[in-house]
């Protein structure tokens, strides 16, 4: 899972990392194991972007269900005039995956780039260039892995991401294909806003794909997230 702050600057970067805390909260709640895999911090607070592995028994067939831009509304705590603000925060959900045998890969198509990894401070930094960044040309597709101790192991992760991603795109392009066959009206959209979560003037947090809604906020922002999961799926 990967989450992306949208513009705003640090309001929608505390959004983010608003995000990455209840997935880990909810991750935590059923027993599912979290590990980042890249991470890039705020300018001031938060987080610009975050990677992380989950891994349990169906995982991916409950999470794919928060792939989508997440809208918040609040008074921010960043606005020294306390105005109401408006953030969003894109979320991609992936499944692990070895080597396909459809997708093919070249090396000439590949800009890798070393970078010292940027973590917590004390052991978690890293002294030598070990992070790697690998940049799919064709695609402009960009995976990146600092976690590891050596940039071999990153490397090989980062690129068991891109052909995740690269996987994920394919299968996007058959469902458009597919939907224009169809002469379907709705658009198959990646990254159409899926959930908005209003902390002022009330209280609520709302998926506008199934109408399912929680007045509890406080609650939702600590992982508890199933029941929208559940509504989801019900409806695919």
């Amino acid at each position: 899972m990967t989450i992306h702050a949208g513009a705003g600057g640090t309001e929608a970067q505390d959004w983010a990392d608003m995000l990455y805390r209840m997935y880990r909260m909810y991750c935590e709640s059923v027993g599912y194991k979290l590990s980042v895999v890249d991470v890039l911090n705020g300018d001031e607070a938060g987080l610009k972007s975050i990677t992380f592995e989950v891994s349990g028994e169906n995982a991916y067939g409950f999470l794919k269900a928060e792939k989508g831009v997440h809208r918040l509304v609040r008074i921010s705590p960043f606005d020294a005039n306390a105005r109401r603000h408006t953030s969003f925060a894109s979320v991609e959900v992936m499944p692990k995956l070895d080597e396909s045998p459809n997708i093919e890969i070249r090396s000439e198509d590949l800009k890798i780039d070393t970078y010292r990894s940027s973590g917590a401070g004390g052991q978690n930094v890293n002294k030598t260039e070990s992070a790697v960044r690998i940049t799919h040309i064709p695609t402009g597709i960009v995976v990146s892995c600092q976690v590891e101790r050596s940039q071999v192991q990153n490397k090989e992760r980062a690129m068991n991401m891109l052909y995740s991603r690269l996987a994920e795109k394919e299968e996007r392009e058959e469902l458009e294909k597919l939907a224009n066959i169809r002469g379907e009206v709705k658009k198959i959209e990646w990254g159409s806003q899926i959930r908005s979560y209003v902390f002022c003037p009330y209280t609520l947090v709302k998926d506008h794909r199934t109408g399912y809604e929680d007045s509890n906020v406080a609650s939702v922002m600590d992982g508890n997230i199933q029941e929208f999961i559940n509504e989801y799926l019900k409806k695919i």
